[in-house]
């Protein structure tokens, strides 16, 4: 694959879809993710986001367009899945297994394992390396999880919704987990989180991709998101089409607009609108709130 497509980013999707029968799982998705950091993968449930993540991993084949990582096609063939990690809400497991006989396992199954990295994180943590893992805390279980992953050496990371049923201490304690093992890998490691928690955006993430009604509706870094897009609130007679802007949700009362919005690049005047800054939970919420009819916002 030539430079020009190893400059796209670690993942580069164009026009990509998935049809199960007559059903759309996910279309026209467009996502450019860079090189190293922590990408938030959110929507709704029935978004398309394992869709995705299944794509990436070459499970699934898609129907229409086409997805590029780490330069190459995805597919279910040994060099390429020795690049990439994958974890699962549902960490596949041997019950009956110590933490340390799965490391043992993994050892066998991968070329670049990093057992001494695995057993230092994990000993860190206070997980018991001795102890069958179906014994451990859900917390611990998806910790060992995580060591597993990371041992592969993997140059991008796939979180399928990996602390949807941790507790609230688990869940900060996976997320500081992964946090420290991107800034570790010193940008040789991208990760892509999918989650419906919001509040996990701001903790670990700096870009975020955002899919509702099967489409992507938005692929950027946080920061910009966050300085491009603005909360508007007026009378309800105000005009609310205004080339400086594009609305992504408007909000009407009796008297009352709300508008959160996307600047355009054209000089915005902010009367007759109050305005105010969003948080990230706020745009994405907006965005999660298209629907079919609307269509995707890129």
């Amino acid at each position: 694959m030539g430079q020009a497509t190893e400059d796209r980013g670690t993942v580069h999707t164009v026009g990509l879809g998935k049809r199960y029968g007559s059903f759309w799982a996910l279309r026209n998705c467009e996502i450019v993710i860079p090189r190293g950091g922590v990408c938030a993968l959110v929507g709704p449930n029935g978004a398309g986001k394992t869709t995705l993540l299944k794509l990436l991993t070459g499970l699934n084949r898609p129907t229409e367009g086409s997805a590029t990582v780490l330069g190459q096609t995805p597919k279910q063939e040994s060099d390429y899945l020795a690049e990439i990690g994958y974890l699962a809400q549902e960490v596949p497991m041997y019950k009956q297994m110590t933490a340390a006989q799965h490391l043992e396992l993994g050892a066998h199954m991968n070329k670049q394992w990093d057992g001494q990295l695995a057993v230092k994180r994990l000993t860190g943590l206070g997980v018991p390396l001795d102890k069958p893992v179906g014994k451990l805390s859900g917390g611990q279980r998806a910790q060992v999880g995580l060591a597993m992953a990371l041992a592969k050496k993997p140059k991008l990371l796939l979180l399928d919704e990996p602390v949807a049923a941790l507790d609230p201490l688990a869940r900060v304690e996976f997320l500081t987990s992964l946090a420290e093992a991107a800034a570790d890998a010193a940008g040789e490691l991208t990760v892509i989180m999918s989650s419906h928690l919001l509040s996990d955006l701001e903790r670990v993430c700096d870009f975020v991709v955002i899919l509702a009604a099967g489409k992507t509706q938005l692929s950027d870094e946080i920061d910009h998101v966050l300085k491009t897009h603005r909360i508007l609130i007026g009378p309800r007679t105000a005009e609310t089409a205004n080339p400086a802007y594009t609305v992504i949700k408007a909000s009407h009362a009796a008297s009352q607009t709300d508008l959160l919005v996307r600047l355009n690049d054209v000089q915005f005047r902010s009367a007759p609108w109050h305005v105010r800054e969003p948080d990230i939970e706020e745009i994405v919420l907006a965005y999660m709130g298209q629907t079919k009819t609307e269509g995707g916002v890129q």
